[in-house]
């Protein structure tokens, strides 16, 4: 019913449409929003929405952002982020954490924030829709609004937070991008305002300069509110409006300024490098004023021939990057924010090794091609196709958009005044669009956008290369703008068939059977295959296919494992069939469907997605992985470039040393399936090699079990089955994994490593394991360990130390090719705290062992994963779970005992146990990596 409904709205509005579109028109508004203003400025979205069952996710967008600080507050619109999970009015201390962990949120996940340039955002995702969380949630919301404590003692712990996650976030490249800030916005304010600010201002800042911030910009006209879920929204609006109304509007507030760049005659250009960057990279751009005026029809089709225009380029560089003598890795082109503003047009390219000169000029030629001459009849058709494809997809999904998609739609219109279209009647203008749309107008779209002013260049240079000049970058630019050799873009790729000349002889099933307790089909094929077949429409018009079989790396021979690892990038840029992969994107035009295969230690496999209509092309593709995959020499050729230049790129960056590090400590530097990744690895690939070993792992279907999971009737289903799975030639063997796992060095391993650093910092990797029985009760005793770890860690090494930006906790249990327990934790940190932090670490380990544990922590963790298993089990993809888990790992996961009776059983005995059994004895690392020069 729900598809007839989707397509009488379609055919409804094409009517509207027959007669030529109004370019002056507003767009269509989406009536599915509750918007409104309250006296005092607020602004209010409310979306209900049910793709998340029971549940809603709630949040506050401050139009307030760096932007906005004094040359003295430099990083406190970050700060005061912080600081609105450090206490509030009605949430003292933690309370707002502390509250929603109770009911199963998870910090970081469910409960976080960001601060940009110009807007800070916080969110609460996915909290169950009871009316006493609702009221919570939004209490929290209106505390955001102005009720932040901002008490001294929390802002002085909070400092080393904020130096601690700056530390995290340091590296060469984001040096370089700070050192070409300038030129990327033209010397405008935004070039000193990165939003994690300066560390000095941050060590001494005076509160009063917070406490300035918040007042002079935390105020309800620069604020919106939106809640996105299940929910009555008439309820929630009369809630808002009672709560919200209350807080007062500022008096005398001070101008929220937009800043707009300068605009400049000339190109500005800059050049920058670092020590530990070793490859160079360029990027060009040209800025264009960006509308902030109410939408109409025009924007529309403005918008949608910009995206248009650079795909097309951005395609014909993907042609060019995939032949071997290619200048470029790659390159591609796009339009979009550069600033509130401003957006930009931009030309990005990754060179190969001193190559910087040819790639830059290579590129600007091709843009050039596309500037003096356009684009041909099937290119632009091509991409119309899709563009209808994915409206198609989009009004057929609307039940099933997630809420950060529609947050984004909210933050859009608030921020910078984006219409929230009904995207029905919007597809409807944009066919008349598209139908309407010749080449001339493409073309001239894109010499609009290719303008001689506002342009900016910004390059990376690097130690070991002739590097790009000002003066040579203008020089390539003029005389590709000047090369009377271009010619236009030919294009002879049209009326192919993904099959193309492949011959099928088709199967049948040769039987059917229900299985009751997940309500799927299992048809067996004529040539040995198993299809586990369930029909699910929780997410309209989507269907998952996957295809497993053991054995994996397990069975590759270590010599031919660094060949191995890599095959599945070969068979992706290979294309597949008749087809090269860029041919083969040609082929699937305006097709919803995918598939990729994988080989991991233990097993192989084949996954695939797509939309209901395209479920037969879907199948194709699974058929040709099988029968005609395709292996390109020039593809290979490409991927050890790749490899060579990745191998430069990570020779001074300070987090591959670190990781060689760490592999080393624990595994030596001669273990094969923990390889060093060196010349020697990649001279060790091998075409031919990677070949066999995917003629090994996929050459028998029937080792294969495969399950589809989705909106495709057992009717539409079958028949495909027949054709296209059930012809695949088999062969009557079966395979299973080996034992291949690495060992450490010994059992106990301490290891201090000492690397020079440009931004000094301490890395520590503690791990503990131990021999210990799988069963469904440990692996879930084990997963509440590690969240357990996560709380008590944020704790300890975050809040009271002000050590680490976070610790990454983690236990778990295999259960195979052996079943043993791991405990794992990780770190970056001041190094001056390093030896403290790693102390608390097994102190807390320790305890935990001891029975020293906190009930509600336990609480919180079994309660998050109740609520989200009971939220999965609104989504297609639980299903294809139940069935994997069924048939591969012999249980069900729809029944209680088999999950929530375990969950709500798990007692602090369970952990204290868990902890104990595997520190007793356990094999233990703990590497600590850190600097060699000056801390600072």
């Amino acid at each position: 019913m729900r598809k007839f409904t989707v397509l009488f709205s379609l055919l409804f509005c094409f009517g509207l449409m027959a007669q030529n579109a109004n370019y002056e028109d507003p767009l269509p508004e989406n009536t599915r929003v509750t918007k409104g203003v309250l006296p005092n400025g607020l602004t209010y979205y409310i979306y209900p929405s049910q793709v998340v069952k029971d549940a809603a996710s709630y949040y506050i967008i401050q139009n307030v952002g760096s932007i906005l600080e004094n040359d003295d507050q430099q990083g406190l619109a970050h700060f005061l982020e912080h600081m609105a999970f450090n206490g509030t009015d009605n949430f003292p201390d933690k309370g707002i954490l502390n509250t929603l962990q109770k009911h199963g949120a998870v910090f970081g996940k469910d409960i976080n924030a960001y601060t940009s340039f110009d807007e800070t955002v916080y969110n609460m995702n996915n909290i169950p829709t009871t009316p006493e969380l609702v009221d919570t949630c939004l209490l929290v919301l209106h505390d955001w609004a102005n009720f932040l404590s901002l008490e001294d003692e929390e802002i002085d712990a909070e400092r080393g937070v904020i130096k601690e996650e700056w530390r995290t976030r340091q590296s060469g490249r984001m040096r370089i991008f700070q050192k070409n800030m300038p030129t990327v916005f033209n010397n405008s304010i935004y070039a000193e305002r990165m939003p994690i600010g300066l560390m000095d201002v941050v060590d001494n800042f005076e509160y009063k300069a917070l406490r300035d911030f918040y007042h002079d910009w935390y105020r309800t006209d620069l604020q919106a509110i939106a809640i996105i879920g299940d929910v009555d929204a008439e309820a929630v609006e009369a809630k808002i409006k009672t709560l919200f109304s209350a807080i007062p509007a500022i008096d005398n507030p001070r101008e929220r300024f937009i800043v707009r760049i300068p605009e400049n005659d000339q190109l500005m250009f800059s050049s920058a490098s670092d020590e530990e960057v070793t490859t160079a990279s360029l990027s060009f751009g040209i800025r264009h004023p960006k509308s902030l005026s109410n939408e109409t029809v025009s924007d529309l089709k403005e918008s949608l021939l910009n995206s248009m225009v650079t795909k097309m380029i951005s395609e014909r560089l993907g042609e060019l990057s995939d032949k071997p003598d290619a200048t470029f890795f790659r390159a591609f082109v796009g339009y979009g924010d550069n600033s509130r503003a401003t957006n930009a047009f931009t030309v990005s390219i990754s060179p190969k090794p001193d190559q910087q000169h040819a790639a830059f000029e290579t590129v600007m030629k091709e843009v050039n091609r596309a500037v003096k001459f356009g684009f041909n009849e099937a290119e632009i058709e091509r991409m119309i196709t899709r563009y209808k494809n994915s409206y198609e997809n989009q009004i057929s999904k609307l039940d099933d958009r997630s809420h950060a998609s529609i947050q984004s739609m909210i933050q859009n219109n608030y921020l910078e005044n984006e219409t929230m279209t009904d995207i029905v009647k919007e597809y409807a203008i944009a066919q008349q669009i598209f139908d309407d749309l010749t080449p001339e107008e493409v073309h001239a779209n894109l010499k609009r956008l290719y303008t001689d002013k506002n342009r900016y260049m910004t390059a990376t240079a690097v130690s070991t290369e002739k590097n790009i000049t000002e003066n040579e970058a203008l020089q390539i630019i003029a005389s590709a703008e000047n090369d009377i050799s271009l010619t236009a873009y030919e294009d002879g790729f049209s009326g192919k068939t993904l099959l193309g000349e492949t011959k099928i002889k088709q199967g049948k099933v040769t039987s059917e059977k229900l299985n009751k307790a997940t309500g799927s089909t299992t048809f067996t094929l004529s040539n040995g295959v198993k299809v586990h077949y369930k029909f699910a429409d929780k997410n309209k018009n989507d269907v998952r296919l996957s295809a497993l079989s053991y054995g994996g790396l397990s069975l590759v021979d270590d010599a031919k494992l660094p060949s191995a690892n890599y095959v599945n990038s070969l068979v992706r840029s290979s294309g597949l069939g008749d087809y090269s992969s860029t041919d083969l994107s040609k082929v699937l035009a305006g097709k919803t469907a995918n598939t990729g295969i994988f080989i991991s230690n233990l097993s192989e496999g084949i996954s695939g997605s797509s939309s209901t209509k395209d479920v037969e092309t879907m199948l194709q593709m699974a058929h040709l992985r099988f029968v005609k995959p395709r292996f390109d020499e020039d593809a290979f050729k490409v991927l050890i470039g790749n490899l060579d230049n990745y191998l430069i790129s990570r020779s001074n960056n300070i987090n591959e040393k670190i990781k060689d590090s760490i592999n080393v400590a624990l595994y030596g530097k001669n273990d094969p399936k923990q390889p060093l990744f060196t010349k020697d690895y990649i001279n060790s690939i091998s075409f031919e090699t990677i070949q066999q070993i995917y003629g090994e792992r996929f050459k028998n279907v029937s080792d294969f079990e495969f399950f589809i999971v989705g909106d495709v009737s057992k009717e539409q289903l079958k028949p495909l089955l027949e054709k296209y799975i059930a012809s695949i030639p088999t062969k009557k063997q079966t395979e299973t994994y080996k034992d291949n796992s690495s060992q450490w060095l010994s059992k106990t391993i301490e290891k201090d490593v000492h690397l020079k650093m440009e931004d000094p910092k301490s890395t520590v990797r503690i791990t503990y394991k131990n021999d210990l029985e799988y069963t469904i009760k440990n692996m879930l005793i084990a997963r509440a360990l590690g969240d357990i770890l996560k709380l008590r860690y944020t704790e300890t090494l975050r809040e009271q130390e002000g050590g680490t930006y976070g610790a990454s906790a983690f236990a778990g249990i295999s259960k195979r090719p052996v079943e043993k327990a791991t405990i794992f934790v990780g770190f970056d940190c001041n190094p001056e705290k390093v030896d403290r932090l790693v102390s608390i670490v097994h102190e807390e380990l320790q305890k935990i062992a001891a029975g020293d544990i906190n009930q509600t922590d336990l609480d919180k963790t079994t309660t998050n994963y109740l609520k989200e298993r009971a939220q999965e089990k609104g989504f297609n993809q639980y299903d294809m779970s139940v069935l994997v888990n069924f048939y591969r790992e012999d249980y069900d996961m729809n029944d209680p005992d088999n999950f929530e009776n375990i969950v709500e059983s798990i007692s602090v005995n369970d952990i204290k146990e868990f902890t104990s059994n595997v520190l007793n004895g356990a094999d233990i690392a703990e590497i600590i990596v850190k600097p060699s020069n000056k801390i600072i």
